[in-house]
């Protein structure tokens, strides 16, 4: 199947602001989407007491900016990129809420877009990378960001994930997964979901972005929880 271009997804995001912007539920289809947000926004706040400058690729409405200016100081600055000119409005407007240090838009495709290298002490990452489609593209991607990153910085991942082994992605995916949406909601919601996954995303297994982020250069990375097929994930820089 050919994948979704970067103005479909831009459209299915632009129609969705409403659901992103809600700061309790995060995205329900996720599965622990808030234990996740927990987690990497905790570890964000006790490995960077005096954060200045945070980007969130792929930022959406906004959640996990705000829920880290939330546990930080007021003085943070923040970049936030996404596709959606409507998701950047709202995350603009929310994130300044809780921040007197400056907030900045850009939008496009973190791939494109000309960021400063070395200035970030964190970059959060969440459920954006599955966009990435061939090796070549992920181990770009991965090389810019580690090139954002200050000396001390890390990037911090939540994302949908794949299984090495073809067995055990139609056991947690098709089947625990497929569970999980029926669950949530019902079995046409939950053939929604796997097809427009199936559509627009291309995730790759956890061990294969853990070696990726050792090959262009993090000198550290940590797992902070994996379920089923969805994890989050770390990699420090120095």
């Amino acid at each position: 199947m050919e994948k979704s271009t970067l103005v479909e997804i831009e459209q299915r995001f632009d129609a969705d602001v409403e659901r992103f912007a809600n700061l309790e539920t995060s995205q329900a289809n996720t599965i622990d989407a808030v234990l996740n947000m927990e987690l990497i926004t905790d570890g964000i706040r006790d490995m960077y007491p005096n954060l200045k400058n945070i980007v969130d690729i792929g930022c959406g409405a906004g959640n996990y900016a705000i829920k880290t200016l939330m546990k930080s100081n007021n003085k943070v600055n923040v970049d936030l990129v996404d596709l959606s000119q409507p998701m950047l409005d709202r995350a603009k407007h929310r994130v300044q809420e809780h921040t007197e240090g400056e907030v900045q838009v850009f939008k496009g495709d973190f791939r494109s877009i000309d960021l400063p290298k070395g200035k970030y002490d964190v970059i959060i990452a969440t459920m954006v990378l599955h966009h990435l489609r061939d090796d070549e593209d992920w181990e770009k991607a991965f090389m810019k960001l580690h090139g954002l990153l200050n000396g001390g910085g890390s990037i911090w991942i939540f994302d949908i994930v794949e299984q090495n082994s073809t067995e055990i992605q139609k056991f947690m995916y098709n089947d625990r997964y497929g569970e999980f949406l029926v669950k949530l909601k019902d079995k046409a919601y939950q053939e929604h979901v796997f097809a427009y996954i199936e559509k627009e995303d291309s995730p790759r297994p956890l061990l294969y972005q853990l070696h990726l982020l050792e090959k262009v250069g993090f000198k550290k990375v940590d797992i902070l929880h994996k379920h089923l097929c969805f994890a989050s994930f770390l990699g420090f820089k120095g």
